[in-house]
């Protein structure tokens, strides 16, 4: 699998350089940035759904245990 680009943290336009942490001229905008958190969580929540479908008897558990969990949650 290929690697993710990385990007170098001397890059002036790469906004995890420490230089441009107080510039908000060079962040991303807060679209950008809202993007990329969607597609991370669709991703994260297509990675769960996997891990339930390869291990049935953990994610059972997991429902059962979480099913209790919100039973004996007092309001």
């Amino acid at each position: 699998m290929p690697e993710p680009e990385q990007r170098n943290r001397e890059d002036p336009e790469n906004p995890e350089n420490p230089e441009n942490l107080g510039n908000p001229g060079n962040l991303e905008s807060d679209a950008q940035r809202r993007r990329r958190r969607a597609q991370f969580l669709r991703e994260l929540t297509e990675a769960r759904e996997l891990r339930d479908r390869v291990q049935p008897r953990r994610a059972k558990t997991a429902r059962l245990r979480h099913a209790m969990r919100m039973r004996t949650f007092r309001w």
